[in-house]
């Protein structure tokens, strides 16, 4: 098995920074556990390459009305409660770099809901950040998105410090309401990205 090597903010924008200046267009995976630091480490990275593109995995979740249907709403976040297929298609159209503007959703975290064909992504685009917890996914379906990626990245922190975070997410909540939350859907999506990832080329600590 190869070895992943660790790198920080700097470093990995210095990696970055000629593939938004090549002829052929990129996506790069930046993966990692909830409470990482993904759309935290997305932020940095598009103010300091302006010219990257953004797709966020969580602009695929199932409607809260469809999970609800089925069942699924206490698990949003899970592997299940993305549609995969429209994820993999939308990466389809941005590797296919045909020259067309691609419209993407994208997770609006005041709601809890995606907005489609919220943001766009130019023709003129060369690098695109795609960000999700299961971008790395060892499993059916999940693994082959991997040939999409010129580079894949995997954000690491402690579980103490992802698990301190993820409380602070449900600050406000009573402790059985937090544990429910916790117990029966953060930490078992966590430890689900720390056990079933694929190695990634880059490590980048975050805690």
């Amino acid at each position: 098995m190869r070895m992943s090597e660790r790198v920080g903010p700097s470093e990995l924008i210095a990696r970055l920074r000629p593939l938004t200046e090549g002829p052929q267009r990129r996506l790069v995976a930046l993966a990692g556990p909830p409470a990482a630091g993904k759309s935290h480490i997305c932020d940095i990275l598009q103010k300091q390459l302006p010219q990257a593109g953004l797709l966020q995995m969580d602009g695929f979740h199932l409607d809260d009305r469809l999970l609800h249907q089925r069942g699924m709403l206490a698990r949003k976040g899970a592997p299940e409660s993305f549609d995969l297929d429209g994820l993999s298609v939308m990466l389809d159209r941005l590797s296919a770099d045909d020259g067309r503007d691609v419209l993407v959703p994208v997770f609006d975290r005041s709601i809890e809901t995606s907005r489609g064909a919220a943001a766009e992504i130019t023709a003129q685009t060369r690098l695109i950040l795609v960000e999700g917890n299961y971008l790395l996914l060892d499993r059916p379906g999940w693994r082959d998105l991997a040939r999409h990626f010129a580079l894949t990245v995997m954000l690491e922190a402690p579980e103490p410090v992802l698990l301190a975070r993820l409380q602070g997410r449900w600050a406000g909540y009573d402790p059985g309401t937090l544990r429910v939350k916790l117990d029966g859907n953060d930490l078992p999506n966590m430890r689900l990205v720390l056990e079933a990832s694929r190695p990634a080329d880059l490590i980048l600590p975050t805690g």
